[in-house]
C-alpha cells in the first residue's frame, strides 16, 4: 500500500493540521492554535492547510464528489453522454436507469447525476475561494495563492464545459440567492487571465511533494485545454494559443511512457502501468490520488465487472455495471495494445462477456451482455468497494495529440504526423500512411484516451456529440449543455436556464 504522506501530504487537510499540533515535542515549537489566522495561513504548514481543503475535492469520493472515484457525479456525467461506456438497467432488476438515459441524452435538470455534479463543483469553487482569501490576507508564498487561483480556474473551466452560463463569484460573502450568472465568454475570460496571470509561479517540482498538485507543467495543461475548446465556449477559436500552451508542457521533459510487453500486468504491457496505483512520472502531467478506504477510490474495473467473475479473480464480488458499447469497442485494431483493457468472449471460469446487447432499459442486458473494460485494473489496497489506482487528469500522450490536432487545424498537417504517429506506435500500430486527418486524430483521441474523462468534450469539439448511436437517433443541438439543475434555480430566482430545458 502505497504511503499518503510519503506521496502527497495536503490531501486531506485535517490530517495535516493535526500533524502540525500534535507532532509538537520542542518547547521551543510554535504553537499555531494560538497564532492569528493571518499569521497562521503565512506558513508553510498553513499554505497546505489552506491548498488541502481544495485538493480534497479534487479527490472526493462518494456521493459524486470529486473528479474521479466514486460514482453518479462529474466523471459519470461527462463519460456516460459520450460513446465510450454506459451501465445497462439488467433485466434482472439491478441498476438505476440514470445512467441509461444519460447514454441516450434524456437527462432532466432534476437528475441526481446532474445536480451531484453542481454541487460539487461549487462546494469546491467556495473552498478555492476562502483559500485564496486566507492565503493573499496572511502575504503567502506567492506560488501557494496561484495554486489556489489555477484550481479555481480549474473548477469553473469544468463548469463552463458542463453548463455553460453559470453563477460566478471569486469572494464568498455573498448569499446563494444574490450571485449573479456570468456568461461562458466572461467566465472563459476569467479562466484565461488567472491561468496567463498564474502558472509561471507554480512550482516546477515533479513527483514527491507535488505528486497530483498543480504545478508549472499542470497549469500549462489546463490552460491548453482551455484554449483547445474556446471555439466551443466562445465561438472564436484559439488553435495557436493552445499550441503554445502545449510547448510550454513539453519543456517539462515528458515523455510517452513505455509500451513494451511486461509479464507482470494484467493487460499484459507496461502501458498499462499509466493507470495503476502511482502513477509513472515521465507521462503524467497531474493525477488524482486514491487508496480506498483511506482517500477516494477508483470503482471502474470492480463496476464493470461481473459478480461472479470477479469474485473468481480478486476474491470479492463485482458490481456488474459499465459496459463499453459494441460500435466503440469495434473501432480498435485487433494489434492494438490498448484493446487488452477490454474483455469479451469466453473468460475463465466459464464466463462469456457478449459484445451484442440488445436493450440498455426495457426490459435490460442480460447479466453478461456487454464488453467490460479493465483499463483501471485494480492496483494497490482493493476490495468490493473500489481499488487504489490514481486518476490520470492530463497526461503527455493528450498533450501530443493536442498539438497534432492544432496542427492540422492551422493547415500544417505534415507537422501533426509525427505527433499521432509517437501515439501509434507505442500502442503497436503503424505510423499512418499520410498526413492525419481530423478524423484520424478524432479516432486516435478516443483509442488512447477512452475512460479518462475527456470523450464528450472532443466529441462536441468534432462535432460527433448529437449523432445517432445503437441506441438513440440523433440528439437536438441543446443537448451539448447539461441543465441547470432544478434545486439551483429554486435557491436563485435569477438564474436563467439553458434553451430546451
Amino acid at each position: 500500500m502505497k504511503s499518503m504522506f510519503n506521496k502527497k501530504k495536503l490531501m486531506i487537510g485535517s490530517l495535516t493540521f493535526l500533524l502540525v499540533l500534535g507532532g509538537c515535542t520542542d518547547i521551543n515549537e510554535k504553537v499555531y492554535d494560538q497564532y492569528t489566522a493571518d499569521e497562521f495561513y503565512g506558513t508553510p504548514e498553513g499554505e497546505n492547510v489552506a491548498l488541502a481543503a481544495i485538493y480534497a475535492q479534487v479527490a472526493g469520493n462518494w456521493n459524486g464528489v470529486g473528479y474521479a472515484g466514486a460514482d453518479n457525479g462529474w466523471y459519470d456525467l461527462n463519460c456516460m453522454s459520450a460513446d465510450e461506456q454506459v451501465i445497462p438497467h439488467r433485466n434482472t432488476g439491478d441498476w438505476q436507469i440514470d445512467f441509461v438515459r444519460v447514454y441516450k441524452h434524456e437527462w432532466l435538470p432534476t437528475d441526481l447525476m446532474v445536480n451531484n455534479t453542481w454541487n460539487w463543483l461549487y462546494k469546491s469553487v467556495f473552498n478555492a475561494n476562502l483559500a485564496v482569501s486566507l492565503l493573499e490576507n496572511a502575504n503567502a508564498d506567492p506560488a501557494k495563492i496561484a495554486e489556489a487561483k489555477v484550481l479555481r480556474a480549474f473548477f469553473y473551466y469544468l463548469l463552463i464545459d458542463d453548463y455553460g452560463n453559470v453563477p460566478f463569484f471569486t469572494e464568498n460573502n455573498i448569499s446563494v440567492d444574490k450571485i449573479p450568472q456570468a456568461t461562458r465568454t466572461e467566465v472563459y475570460d476569467f479562466i484565461v487571465s488567472e491561468l496567463t496571470a498564474n502558472v509561471d509561479l507554480l512550482s516546477v517540482s515533479k513527483g514527491g511533494s507535488y505528486y497530483g498538485r498543480f504545478n508549472k507543467w499542470a497549469g500549462y495543461a489546463l490552460l491548453a485545454k482551455v484554449y483547445l475548446n474556446a471555439g466551443v465556449y466562445t465561438g472564436t477559436p484559439k488553435w495557436a494559443e493552445c499550441l503554445a500552451a502545449c510547448d510550454k508542457v513539453s519543456e517539462g521533459g515528458f515523455s510517452l511512457h513505455s509500451g513494451a510487453s511486461n509479464a507482470t500486468s494484467p493487460n499484459g504491457n507496461k502501458y498499462f502501468e499509466l493507470f495503476g496505483d502511482v502513477l509513472p512520472d515521465d507521462e503524467t502531467i497531474l493525477s488524482m490520488y486514491a487508496t480506498v478506504n483511506v482517500v477516494s477510490r477508483s470503482i471502474y474495473s470492480v463496476r464493470t465487472l461481473y459478480g461472479p467473475h470477479a469474485q473468481a479473480l480478486f476474491g470479492y464480488s463485482g458490481w456488474n455495471g459499465t459496459i463499453v458499447p459494441k460500435d466503440f469497442f469495434q473501432k480498435y485494431s485487433e494489434n492494438d495494445i490498448r484493446r487488452k483493457q477490454f474483455l469479451f468472449g469466453e473468460q475463465p471460469g466459464g464466463f462469456n462477456y457478449t459484445q451484442d446487447v440488445s436493450s440498455l432499459d426495457n426490459p435490460g442486458a442480460p447479466p453478461q451482455a456487454g464488453v467490460r473494460g479493465m483499463k483501471f485494473y485494480p492496483a494497490g489496497t482493493s476490495d468490493g468497494g473500489g481499488a487504489s489506482n490514481d486518476f490520470p487528469i492530463y497526461r503527455y500522450a493528450d498533450i501530443l495529440l493536442m498539438k497534432a490536432e492544432c496542427n492540422v487545424r492551422l493547415g500544417n498537417s505534415g507537422a501533426a504526423k509525427p505527433f499521432i504517429d509517437a501515439i501509434r506506435e507505442r500502442a503497436s500500430l503503424p505510423v499512418l500512411a499520410g498526413n492525419p486527418t481530423l478524423d484520424d486524430i478524432y479516432n486516435e483521441r478516443g483509442f488512447e484516451l477512452n475512460w479518462e474523462g475527456h470523450r464528450r468534450q472532443d466529441m462536441i469539439r468534432f462535432d460527433k456529440f448529437l449523432l445517432p448511436n445503437l441506441f438513440r437517433g440523433a440528439s437536438p443541438e441543446y443537448r451539448k449543455l447539461f441543465p441547470l439543475p432544478t434545486s439551483a434555480l429554486d435557491a436563485n430566482r435569477t438564474l436563467v436556464q439553458n434553451p430546451g430545458y
